[in-house]
């Protein structure tokens, strides 16, 4: 089988999001996969099955070192990119298309908003220095708008407690500090064997839908500024938002077992 290495949401090698892809040609146990992607070590591991006919959509499941997600933005991307850009996907969270536009790939996921709750005592002992203005729980992450870039770019959380916080992980979010940039984040997912994730694309379904209708426009560009760093570019489109993203295939390979 062959496995990649790829870097999501950046246009060179060694920033953005790295992610492995496995190209399968038939069905695999869900141990084996959860397996490789503990051996792999990344964020997310893709796993798509190419051995289908036609033009229907290919299975698509991702995994993190400990558990399997319902979606995965960057690994997608990364699947993408590999398969050559325009590709449809069959996935948990349903068919999921991606298009090749000038060297960027765009991908339609389902917008996943995030309604207003109570700030509870594990996020503010997570996230010590951050003002919060508001707090709100999507279906997958629990978003906190801070009150500055700055406050974002500096953050030093404390992981321990940000596992307890219900859901898959913690947005951190701002208004963007630089002409150009509207928006300016950082992701974290302790209770799922990731404490930062570098680009998270499927949080910019949350980040997207939280962020256009206060800043009065559909197309944004946003940075989650992790140590390595990337770009996205989010349309909200009704129910549905858009993620564009380059990347850069690192490592080519075969699995031997």
């Amino acid at each position: 089988m062959e496995l990649y290495v790829v870097d999501a949401f950046t246009d060179r090698a060694f920033a953005g999001n790295p992610a492995g892809v496995v190209l399968l040609d038939g069905p695999v146990d869900d141990g084996w996969m959860q397996a490789v992607a503990a051996e792999m070590k990344h964020a997310e591991t893709a796993f798509v099955r190419i051995d289908g006919e036609g033009d229907d959509p290919l299975p698509l499941r991702w995994f993190t070192p400990v558990a399997e997600v319902d979606l995965c933005g960057h690994a997608t991307l990364a699947t993408a990119h590999v398969l050559g850009g325009g590709r449809r996907f069959a996935t948990r969270s349903g068919v999921l298309t991606c298009t090749a536009d000038n060297g960027w790939v765009e991908m339609d996921f389902p917008a996943d908003p995030a309604e207003p709750i109570e700030v509870t005592t594990p996020l503010r002992a997570g996230l010590p220095g951050v003002t919060v203005r508001a707090v709100a729980r999507a279906v997958s992450d629990v978003l906190v708008e801070a009150a500055s870039a700055d406050e974002v770019r500096e953050l030093r959380p404390d992981f321990a407690a940000l596992a307890e916080v219900p859901g898959r992980g913690v947005i951190v979010t701002a208004a963007g500090d630089r002409p150009g940039l509207d928006v300016v984040s950082r992701c974290f997912y302790p209770s799922y064997g990731v404490p930062e994730d570098s680009v998270t694309g499927s949080a910019h379904c949350t980040l997207a839908s939280w962020w256009s209708p206060r800043l009065g426009r559909a197309n944004l560009l946003a940075e989650q500024a992790s140590a390595r760093g990337g770009l996205v570019r989010t349309t909200v489109d009704q129910d549905r938002v858009r993620l564009a993203g380059q990347a850069v295939t690192v490592i080519q390979g075969r699995l031997i077992v």
